[in-house]
């Protein structure tokens, strides 16, 4: 895996992805992406989103470049060349304020078609270690109750279930929890 900073801003190739800013260029895959229902039903959008909200996210995004603002980056496979989803890092929204709960949360966003290739454990993997970079000591996932598939990544990721929690985006979720200190060292281990 090597990263590096491409204009300023981070960008990283694993094995099979390369993982990156979003650009303009990725706004037609953004908008098919956010607009299937399977997508949208598991990170709490009540339908599929619109092009002109796709097109502000994707604006709101090209702002923010830290775990607090939030880190977000296309995922594009190598082989053949073509994105599949997005990878983030930000600070989870508490349920009682709609604002930053302070818990930096991981998680990810993948097209249906890139869906059993592993994809979502491999950008994820690069995302956990340019957090422990960052110096954060934990992660959190929550995941909708029933969205098990996003609950076996958190498992491949070494993280902890902790049951379910109100606490974030103002609904029942599943939670997961990382200790990114002991996550780097046992994959500096490895």
């Amino acid at each position: 895996m090597a990263d590096h900073t491409d204009d300023g801003r981070w960008t990283v190739t694993t094995e099979r992805l390369l993982l990156r800013p979003g650009q303009v260029a990725d706004l037609g895959f953004l908008e098919d992406l956010y607009s299937r229902e399977a997508v949208t039903r598991w990170i709490g959008e009540d339908a599929p989103l619109p092009p002109h909200a796709v097109r502000t996210r994707l604006e709101r995004w090209a702002t923010c470049e830290g775990p607090l603002t939030g880190i977000r980056l296309a995922v594009l496979a190598q082989e053949p060349p073509r994105p599949v989803g997005v990878v983030l890092l930000k600070d989870t929204p508490a349920s009682d304020t709609g604002e930053g709960s302070g818990d930096i949360e991981i998680g990810w966003h993948f097209h249906p078609d890139a869906w059993g290739h592993g994809y979502a454990t491999e950008a994820a993997v690069a995302m956990l270690n340019h957090a422990a970079r960052l110096g954060l000591e934990r992660i959190i996932a929550v995941t909708d109750v029933g969205n098990t598939p996003s609950q076996a990544v958190c498992r491949r990721l070494g993280m902890e279930h902790r049951g379910t929690t109100e606490k974030y985006y103002g609904h029942t979720t599943e939670l997961f929890t990382l200790d990114l200190v002991q996550w780097a060292e046992a994959q500096a281990d490895g």
